[in-house]
């Protein structure tokens, strides 16, 4: 179950030549895709595109009209594997993933697909995660675009421009036989707007075609001598092919001003935030119109030579755009310029940041510095912008900086995960601290309070393979964490099937919350729920069981702490060789509670009795030691001051965002801390019995509590 359903917006997937199409850029590029006559689409979830997976999944139907073969990829490299299919034919196909984690992962693939080249049309969409809102390490795709030569396009961050470059790309990949990269932002992924429509094209060449008239040259398979003309056929051949397709399609764009002594040179992407910091200095509207001239690299690789050293020839100075580091483009243009005798002065990195993301209090500041150095007279002329961080740098923002606690990631409320680093959290409280490799995914929140748990995170699916060179007989077994979605990913082999094929000792932790939870909620094999288009319910224990791992333990309730926290202690301590694995197993809360919500919203407007648990925490017995927060750290709980003027200390509390997971209990139980979590339940459209029941045990109450106020001593 994703965490958006697309159901209702793919319906404009079918809307024909020039009608008009509203949505948002995930939408945009689909509706691209089917323009271009795309013959499969392929991919693997991560953001900023996990939308894009999940429209594709809604719009099954569309996509089997047209002959496009859709697949949700087990990995980034499968989904790379799966552009093969344009190496021989001459078939247009897609594939998605997040980078660049996603592309280290498709490297392989994407080295041999860029060295034979491609027959057909190869778009590779890129979600490019980078920023201060990323998950990932900041690094860039451009250094493997060049890496491979594999041609990189970034299209001003609007709907028209995005279709345009899909459907470029597509073209310019079958002109040079080479892959083309579409690079996404976040911004562009999720902006909105419209753009006039074309009608769906089939295949030109259906997929059937392929298995029925079979094509073999061995000139496009990456063995020697092919691979070694590979070389010499992308500088001689594939290189020139893509420049004259770039330059004749006009694919990067100029924009003129009235200042022509100095020029900006962006990346396409960037458009938005460099308009926006032009037009707080009055140097730009909000029609698209600059007082200084642009020139917009919708293609970022390869560069044209012709073209950057014509935008610079009859300038004093012009500033580079370029997101993120190396400062590959500002390298490369002032190698450009030189060559060809251009004295322009390039300033880039020196004006604004080497590396981050470049919002618009950078970009302002950049533009600054940059005018101030080569175009005083219109600094003085143009407008003071506002300070877009001004409020972050008010003496009351201020103030509150050394008194207002960090807010890390943290799990949900309810999170399954929770209760398992809970109860690992008191299994090395008996047994000592282990090293523990945590994974990406859901789970690595526990590295941060109140668990503090996991010393590295190498890779998705990597936890258990991340502890290999600490497998030595010790005193303490080293202990590894791995979800499903990173087990389905590549840990079953790098990490399962390692470490029963050399022995190791150590512990493995898998947490099996029946989705992709940190991509979005998306099905995956060992997903419980049935999917029309796909096989689930594959357990994770046969799986393990399969490559050969025989100490092998289940449980699924990770709620039940105690019986975890025995369970962890049995792996830690069992006299039994090879890897031990624990597997624990409950439903991501999320996700659930998208199921389970509007269903019970639904049975009570039928009328329906309806039963909702809620925890609570009695006061008079709760003695405000805090130790029930500092083994569970769920957003619900809380603290409050206490009626008791003989407690100085607050008081444990729980909010109303409480989902009943029962979490907070448990671990007091497990962990023999105290009696003062309570349970009730909320019952929706009860019986006449229960309706008669609760007033009389009112009644009884009231009774009881006048009884008791009667004899209770006034202090005067």
């Amino acid at each position: 179950m994703a965490e958006r359903s697309f159901a209702r917006e793919v319906q404009d997937l079918r809307l024909g030549a020039g009608q008009e199409f509203r949505g948002e850029g995930i939408l945009a590029v689909t509706k691209a895709l089917l323009q271009s006559g795309v013959g499969y689409v392929a991919g693997y979830q991560g953001a900023p595109i996990s939308h894009l997976m999940d429209v594709l999944a809604d719009a099954q139907d569309i996509l089997g009209d047209l002959g496009v073969h859709y697949e949700a990829s087990a990995s980034e490299a499968a989904a790379a594997s799966t552009l093969a299919a344009s190496v021989m034919y001459p078939i247009r196909g897609a594939v998605t993933w997040k980078s660049t984690a996603g592309t280290n992962v498709a490297s392989d693939a994407l080295s041999n697909l860029a060295s034979g080249g491609v027959s057909g049309g190869a778009l590779i969409v890129i979600g490019e995660d980078y920023g201060e809102g990323s998950s990932i390490m900041q690094e860039r795709t451009h250094a493997f675009a060049m890496k491979s030569q594999i041609w990189l396009l970034d299209p001003r961050p609007n709907l028209p421009s995005i279709v345009r470059a899909v459907e470029d790309g597509f073209a310019l990949s079958e002109a040079s036989n080479t892959p083309v990269m579409l690079e996404l932002r976040i911004r562009a992924c999720h902006v909105h707007g419209s753009f006039i429509c074309k009608d769906n094209v089939a295949p030109a060449f259906p997929l059937a075609r392929a298995l029925e008239h079979p094509r073999r040259d061995l000139s496009r398979v990456v063995l020697p001598p092919a691979s070694f003309a590979h070389e010499r056929e992308k500088i001689a051949t594939r290189w020139p092919a893509a420049a004259a397709f770039i330059r004749d399609r006009g694919m990067n764009e100029t924009f003129a001003g009235d200042v022509d002594d100095i020029g900006i040179i962006l990346q396409g992407g960037m458009y938005n935030g460099v308009m926006r910091a032009l037009s707080l200095f009055g140097l730009a509207d909000v029609w698209g119109g600059t007082r200084i001239p642009l020139h917009v690299l919708n293609v970022t690789y390869p560069l044209l030579d012709d073209e950057l050293a014509a935008f610079c020839r009859d300038k004093r100075a012009v500033l580079v755009v370029e997101e993120g580091q190396p400062e590959f483009i500002e390298q490369a243009l002032n190698t450009i310029l030189r060559r060809a005798g251009v004295a322009t002065a390039i300033a880039g990195k020196d004006a604004l940041t080497m590396a981050g993301e470049y919002t618009a209090t950078v970009l302002v500041d950049g533009v600054r510095r940059f005018l101030d150095r080569y175009a005083p007279a219109l600094l003085r002329d143009a407008r003071t912008p506002p300070d877009p961080a001004g409020v972050l740098r008010s003496a009351a923002v201020q103030a509150l900086a050394p008194v207002v606690p960090a807010r890390p990631p943290s799990f949900c409320t309810g999170c399954p995960e929770r209760p398992i680093f809970s109860a690992l959290t008191l299994a090395q409280k008996e047994l000592g601290e282990h090293h523990i490799a945590a994974d990406i995914g859901c789970h690595l929140f526990s590295i941060n309070p109140p668990f503090n748990l996991g010393t590295t995170t190498m890779g998705y699916g990597l936890g258990a393979s991340s502890s290999a060179g600490l497998q030595v007989k010790a005193g303490k077994r080293p202990i590894s964490v791995m979800g499903d979605g990173g087990f389905w990913h590549n840990g079953l082999a790098s990490g399962v099937s390692n470490a029963v094929f050399n022995k190791h000792d150590g512990v493995l932790l898998l947490v099996d919350n029946h989705y992709s939870a940190a991509t979005g909620g998306q099905d995956i094999p060992s997903s419980r729920a049935a999917n029309r288009s796909r096989s689930t319910n594959h357990p994770i224990e046969a799986a393990v069981r399969g490559v050969g791992a025989r100490w092998v333990r289940r449980t699924n309730h990770t709620y039940s702490v105690a019986k975890l926290r025995d369970m962890l202690r049995e792996a830690l301590t069992t006299k039994d060789d090879g890897p031990k694995i624990v597997i624990a197993s409950s439903e991501c809360m999320l996700n659930r509670q998208r199921r389970e919500k509007p269903a019970f919203a639904a049975a009570i407007k039928r009328g329906e009795r309806q039963v909702k648990p809620r925890f609570g925490v009695d006061e008079d017995i709760c003695t405000g030691d805090h130790a029930c927060i500092r083994l569970s750290g769920c957003p619900s709980l809380s603290i409050k001051d206490s009626a008791d003027p003989l407690k100085e200390d607050p008081v444990a509390a729980i909010d109303n965002t409480c989902v009943g997971c029962g979490n907070c209990g448990e671990v007091a139980e497990a962990a023999v801390l105290c009696p003062s979590f309570w349970r009730g339940d909320v019952v929706h459209n009860p019986s006449w019995l229960e309706r008669r029941l609760d007033r009389l045990r009112r009644r009884v109450i009231g009774a009881l509590a006048q009884r008791r106020d009667a004899r209770r001593l006034a202090v005067a």
